[in-house]
Parts: C-alpha cells; structure tokens; sequence
C-alpha cells in the first residue's frame, strides 16, 4: 500500500497541476482577447469609413458560459472584435475597404512581393498557382485554370490577397496595395487597360471572363433525390448486352484469354515508310541599319523595355532567363538562341525559316498570344504604337551586339 501511494499521489498532484494552468491560460487567452487584427472594418463600399466606431464596454452581464452546463469560460465577442474577424468581401461589394490602387503600383508591388512564387506575368515558378493566361482551355484534357480564364468573381481576388498573401506574411498588404495587386492581376489577364486603377468605387463594374458560366447550386434537387431513394434491386433493365470485356480494354492484368471476345485481326503489312522531310532552307540574316536610329527614341524604348527586362536581357553580358536573350534579334531566324527551350508555335516558325522582321515583330509586341498563338510567355502586350515603336528602336540600337 505504501508504495501505491508513492506512486498515486505525485500523479494525481501533477494532474491536478496540468488542470489548474489550463484553467488560467483559458481564462487569459478566451476572456481577454487582443486588440482588433487590422485597422479596417469591413462595410459596403457607398458605406465605408475611415473613423473606426467607437469602443463598446463589456457589461458584467455578458459573461457567458461557452454551453449550458460548462465552465463558465469566455464570454460574449464585442462588435469591434468580431468586426476584426470580418475581413470576407462579396460579389456584390459587401466587405471592401476604402482604397484604390492601379496597374503600374500594382506591377511594382507584384514583382517584390508575389513574383517568386507566381512569376512576374502570373505565369508561375514552378508548381505555384498559374494567375494569368490559360483562356480557352476549359474544355481541354488539361485546362489551365487562371482570373482570367476560370475565376468567376473578383471579389475572390481581392479577398484572397487581402487575407491569405503574400505567403508567410498574410495581412500584411495595406487596403491600398490590395487593389493595385488586383489591377495588376487583372491587367495580365487582358480585363483592364494598362492605364485602370481599381477602387472600391468601380470595383462591382469589373466582371471577369467566366462569370456567365456559373450557374446556381442545384444538386440539392437534381442529385441528392438520385441518392436517398429506393435502390432497384432486380429487374431493372429491360436488357442487358455485354459490348466488351475488360480484357479487350487491357484493363484486366495477368495473361489468361478466358472469355476474351475475338477481335478483328490486325493488317500485318508493314506501312511503306514516309519519305524524310527535305530541311527548311536556311534563311541569311537581314542585314540591320541601326546609324539612322532616333537617339531619343532609343532612351524612350531603354525605358519601356522595363517591363520586359524580368524575363529578358538585351545587351552587353545578356544571358537567357524565363525569355531568351535578344541581343541581335532583328533580322535573325526565329527560334535560334542557344540553349533555350522554346515552345513549339517558335519551333515550327523556326522550321518555317520566318525571321524577325519590323512587322511581326511589332505585331508581336502588341499582341504575343494573338501573334503566336500557344507561346508560353504571358505577357499581354504593349498597347501604345509609340511604346511599341520605341521598342524596336531600341531593339535595333542593340541588334549588333
């Protein structure tokens, strides 16, 4: 007996110590909740204000048992706290923050902060999320689903990043940096100009491209009664006709040929075999004027190319990155830098023997997956002809590179 209590009462002291710590960190941590998580309450936009409400003082009265007949722990959420809480934003604008923000602050804060993980077009790194491209492909075996192409409502945008982004640092985006990352968002997925700046004013106008195909929840009504009812347990068709067996399908392992139905035999002549393609004749470089070039036209295009230097390099030292180099890109054959994998729209117009010329290339610069449809890069495009022309201007000051 003594030394069942040598052992029993130590225990039942440390158990009685884990009870009474849980007891008074449930009442630190449950009854005094911290301060309100952000500085903004969520309201309706034509609502929306800058002067937070002011503080409610919790009566005695609204101490709370958590259930009837518990431990009396917690006690009734104040409004600013659980207006702390009610960051969610709807289709219809319910929960936005006042604040605006547009496309060219929204690349900024993109490329700093969300473009290791989702590229700097929304292209992706990796096996992050694709944000951008991917229209059309809805209906394939393999759809890539964006903003642009799926995404049914924007406001699940500005929430997500409002809540969850960047990675490893949620809710740590002003309500303004919120909508410039949105507008950038909605800019490389061709919704908006390069010129749009959202805010919660204009923010229910913008609809994204796939809205229409959302329909309603019905399956309360067209596939539930399909589950609960009655099942048929015989007699439930009037025929039954076996069409093929698995074996045929080459769905069924091991080598027996039981029950195989006998198919049809196999021509057994061997096809003729196809002549080898005659190579596509090499096309000489043209040759590149580059003294009659506008200096400042050059500096114009140093400046937007910019937007283009996260994937590309022009000039002394360029090497290839998400985009090939284009040091001597005017004139030459499309497809040719070294050791870059290029996608295969530029692999058969590099076959073709099509080079670079002023043209394409400005169609190009204005419209990359209209001009060379299935290129992997997302960029959107140039909108401006001088933009476009200043470009080329400084793509040819850098051709002899």
């Amino acid at each position: 007996m003594l030394k069942f209590l040598k052992i029993l009462l130590p225990a039942g002291a440390g158990t009685a110590s884990v009870l009474t710590l849980a007891y008074v960190m449930a009442d630190q941590f449950v009854a005094d909740i911290p301060a309100p998580l952000r500085d903004m309450v969520a309201v309706q936009p034509a609502q929306a204000q800058e002067t937070p409400a002011a503080p409610v003082v919790m009566a005695s009265t609204d101490l709370a048992q958590s259930r009837p007949g518990g431990f009396g722990l917690g006690r009734t959420a104040l409004v600013e706290e659980v207006a702390a809480w009610d960051t969610d934003v709807r289709p219809d604008g319910l929960g936005l923050p006042v604040g605006r923000g547009d496309v060219y602050t929204g690349e900024e804060l993109f490329v700093e902060k969300c473009s290791s993980c989702h590229g700097d077009f929304g292209e992706a790194v990796g096996r992050w999320p694709v944000l951008a491209g991917g229209q059309g492909t809805l209906l394939n075996d393999d759809p890539v689903k964006t903003v642009g192409s799926y995404w049914p409502y924007l406001s699940t945008v500005f929430d997500y990043v409002h809540r969850a982004m960047p990675f490893g640092e949620a809710e740590s985006l002003s309500a303004d940096e919120v909508y410039a990352i949105t507008a950038y968002i909605l800019y490389v997925n061709d919704v908006v100009a390069d010129d749009f700046e959202l805010s919660n004013e204009n923010f229910t106008e913008v609809r994204l491209p796939n809205e229409p195909n959302f329909i309603d929840d019905d399956r309360m009504t067209t596939e539930f009664p399909l589950f609960v009812r009655e099942p048929c347990m015989e007699n439930c068709k009037d025929a039954v006709e076996i069409t093929m067996h698995a074996s045929n399908l080459d769905v069924t392992p091991g080598d027996t040929t039981d029950n195989v139905v006998p198919v049809a035999a196999e021509a057994t002549a061997e096809p003729a075999p196809e002549a080898a393609p005659e190579p596509a004749p090499e096309v000489a470089p043209a040759e590149v004027t580059t003294a009659a070039i506008d200096p400042a036209l050059v500096d114009a295009g140093a400046s937007v190319f910019r937007k283009c230097q996260a994937c590309h390099q022009v000039g002394e030292g360029a090497v290839n990155r998400t985009g090939p180099h284009l040091n001597g890109l005017m004139g030459r054959t499309v497809g040719v830098v070294d050791g870059f994998n290029y996608s295969s729209v530029f692999a058969t117009a590099h076959d073709a023997g099509e080079v670079w010329t002023e043209e394409n290339l400005a169609a190009f610069l204005a419209n990359p997956r209209g001009a060379m449809a299935g290129t992997k890069m997302s960029f959107a495009g140039l909108k401006s002809d001088a933009d476009i022309a200043a470009v080329l201007a400084y793509l040819q000051a850098n051709s002899a590179q």
